[in-house]
Protein backbone atom coordinates (compact mmCIF):
# COMPACT_ATOMS: atom_id res chain seq x y z
CA UNK A 1 0.00 0.00 0.00
CA UNK A 2 1.14 3.26 -0.98
CA UNK A 3 1.50 6.48 1.18
CA UNK A 4 -1.23 8.12 0.01
CA UNK A 5 -3.40 4.83 0.04
CA UNK A 6 -2.75 4.81 4.16
CA UNK A 7 -3.84 8.69 4.21
CA UNK A 8 -6.79 8.33 1.83
CA UNK A 9 -9.25 5.57 1.26
CA UNK A 10 -11.87 5.68 -1.09
CA UNK A 11 -15.16 4.35 0.52
CA UNK A 12 -16.33 0.82 -1.58
CA UNK A 13 -13.34 0.96 -4.08
CA UNK A 14 -10.00 0.29 -1.91
CA UNK A 15 -12.29 -2.20 0.23
CA UNK A 16 -12.61 -4.06 -3.53
CA UNK A 17 -9.07 -4.00 -4.53
CA UNK A 18 -8.13 -5.36 -0.85
CA UNK A 19 -10.62 -8.16 -1.41
CA UNK A 20 -9.18 -8.65 -5.11
CA UNK A 21 -5.94 -8.42 -4.12
CA UNK A 22 -6.52 -11.67 -1.51
CA UNK A 23 -8.17 -13.73 -4.14
CA UNK A 24 -11.43 -12.52 -2.89
CA UNK A 25 -12.97 -10.27 -5.44
CA UNK A 26 -16.58 -10.35 -5.84
CA UNK A 27 -19.24 -8.12 -7.59
CA UNK A 28 -22.94 -6.83 -6.41
CA UNK A 29 -25.82 -8.71 -7.58
CA UNK A 30 -29.45 -7.35 -6.87
CA UNK A 31 -32.36 -9.77 -7.03
CA UNK A 32 -33.10 -9.44 -10.56
CA UNK A 33 -29.59 -10.84 -11.21
CA UNK A 34 -27.89 -7.54 -12.41
CA UNK A 35 -24.58 -7.48 -11.66
CA UNK A 36 -21.95 -4.22 -10.43
CA UNK A 37 -19.42 -3.15 -8.43
CA UNK A 38 -18.59 -1.20 -5.64
CA UNK A 39 -19.21 1.40 -4.09
CA UNK A 40 -22.58 1.30 -5.76
CA UNK A 41 -25.80 0.97 -3.21
CA UNK A 42 -28.12 1.30 -6.02
CA UNK A 43 -28.68 -1.83 -9.27
CA UNK A 44 -27.59 0.98 -11.99
CA UNK A 45 -30.06 -1.26 -13.80
CA UNK A 46 -33.05 -1.65 -12.01
CA UNK A 47 -32.98 0.81 -9.14
CA UNK A 48 -32.95 -2.20 -6.31
CA UNK A 49 -31.32 -1.60 -3.14
CA UNK A 50 -31.29 -5.32 -2.10
CA UNK A 51 -27.13 -6.15 -3.39
CA UNK A 52 -25.58 -9.21 -1.84
CA UNK A 53 -21.73 -10.12 -2.46
CA UNK A 54 -21.54 -12.74 -4.76
CA UNK A 55 -17.95 -13.99 -5.79
CA UNK A 56 -16.04 -12.65 -9.15
CA UNK A 57 -15.34 -15.69 -11.55
CA UNK A 58 -11.81 -16.86 -10.85
CA UNK A 59 -11.45 -15.72 -14.83
CA UNK A 60 -12.75 -13.90 -17.13
CA UNK A 61 -12.17 -13.29 -21.39
CA UNK A 62 -11.18 -9.70 -23.04
CA UNK A 63 -14.23 -8.22 -24.42
CA UNK A 64 -11.66 -5.50 -26.40
CA UNK A 65 -8.48 -4.29 -25.93
CA UNK A 66 -6.24 -1.14 -26.68
CA UNK A 67 -3.00 -0.25 -26.46
CA UNK A 68 -1.54 2.99 -25.33
CA UNK A 69 2.26 3.96 -26.47
CA UNK A 70 1.35 7.59 -25.14
CA UNK A 71 -0.21 8.23 -22.27
CA UNK A 72 -1.48 10.39 -19.69
CA UNK A 73 1.32 11.78 -17.21
CA UNK A 74 -0.35 9.85 -14.80
CA UNK A 75 0.67 6.33 -16.33
CA UNK A 76 3.47 7.87 -18.50
CA UNK A 77 5.88 5.06 -16.26
CA UNK A 78 3.82 2.17 -17.67
CA UNK A 79 3.93 2.60 -21.36
CA UNK A 80 2.98 0.83 -23.25
CA UNK A 81 0.69 -0.93 -21.61
CA UNK A 82 -2.99 -2.49 -22.87
CA UNK A 83 -6.11 -1.68 -21.21
CA UNK A 84 -8.60 -4.11 -21.80
CA UNK A 85 -12.80 -4.54 -20.98
CA UNK A 86 -13.05 -8.05 -18.97
CA UNK A 87 -16.72 -10.03 -19.37
CA UNK A 88 -16.88 -11.61 -16.50
CA UNK A 89 -20.34 -12.89 -17.19
CA UNK A 90 -22.62 -10.61 -14.93
CA UNK A 91 -20.07 -7.90 -14.76
CA UNK A 92 -17.55 -6.11 -17.21
CA UNK A 93 -14.59 -4.88 -15.37
CA UNK A 94 -11.75 -2.73 -16.85
CA UNK A 95 -8.31 -2.85 -16.19
CA UNK A 96 -4.44 -3.27 -17.48
CA UNK A 97 -3.37 -6.50 -19.30
CA UNK A 98 0.38 -8.07 -18.01
CA UNK A 99 2.43 -10.91 -18.05
CA UNK A 100 2.22 -10.94 -21.83
CA UNK A 101 3.66 -9.55 -24.98
CA UNK A 102 1.11 -6.84 -25.94
CA UNK A 103 0.91 -8.22 -30.03
CA UNK A 104 -0.37 -11.49 -28.22
CA UNK A 105 -3.25 -9.94 -26.69
CA UNK A 106 -6.97 -10.79 -28.46
CA UNK A 107 -10.36 -10.57 -28.12
CA UNK A 108 -11.38 -13.92 -25.79
CA UNK A 109 -8.36 -14.30 -24.04
CA UNK A 110 -8.88 -15.80 -21.21
CA UNK A 111 -7.40 -14.02 -18.31
CA UNK A 112 -7.98 -13.89 -14.37
CA UNK A 113 -7.52 -10.87 -11.68
CA UNK A 114 -4.47 -9.59 -10.02
CA UNK A 115 -3.78 -6.10 -8.41
CA UNK A 116 -0.73 -4.76 -9.23
CA UNK A 117 1.72 -1.37 -8.62
CA UNK A 118 1.40 1.78 -11.34
CA UNK A 119 4.87 2.25 -11.98
CA UNK A 120 4.40 5.70 -12.73
CA UNK A 121 2.64 6.67 -9.35
CA UNK A 122 3.11 3.57 -6.99
CA UNK A 123 -0.46 3.11 -6.65
CA UNK A 124 -2.31 -0.19 -6.48
CA UNK A 125 -4.49 -1.05 -9.45
CA UNK A 126 -6.19 -4.09 -11.41
CA UNK A 127 -4.70 -5.52 -13.30
CA UNK A 128 -5.36 -9.00 -15.70
CA UNK A 129 -3.35 -11.95 -16.39
CA UNK A 130 -3.65 -14.56 -18.81
CA UNK A 131 -4.67 -17.76 -16.72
Amino acid sequence: MSDNESQTRDAGFDEWIDAAEDGEAYYLECANGHGSLPPRRVCPDCGNTDLEEVDLPESGEVATFTVTHVPTPAFEEDAPYATAVVDFGPVRITGQIVGIDLEAIENGLEVEPEITVSETTGERVLSFSPV
